[in-house]
């Protein structure tokens, strides 16, 4: 998600925010169900796979807001 941000900007956000940490935590986990749901590894019903992908995109928006007031 945060690729093209130097790396210890992003280490530094989750040690000084635990809210940003908690938030990224769980996108990235949203991200891998998500993905392994597409796939067919993760059996999911389609409302759960719409809803999860509303609440990773939230969670990257709300994400990007804290790490642009930061910096």
């Amino acid at each position: 998600m945060f690729e093209r941000q130097p790396q210890s900007e992003i280490e530094a956000l989750m040690k000084a925010n635990s809210e940003f940490r908690q938030l990224l935590y769980r996108h990235r986990e949203l991200d891998r169900k998500v993905l392994d749901a597409e796939l067919g590894v993760l059996p999911v019903a389609d409302s759960t796979l719409g809803q999860m992908k509303r609440e990773k995109l939230a969670a990257k928006q709300r994400l990007l807001q804290m790490y642009e007031r930061a910096n």
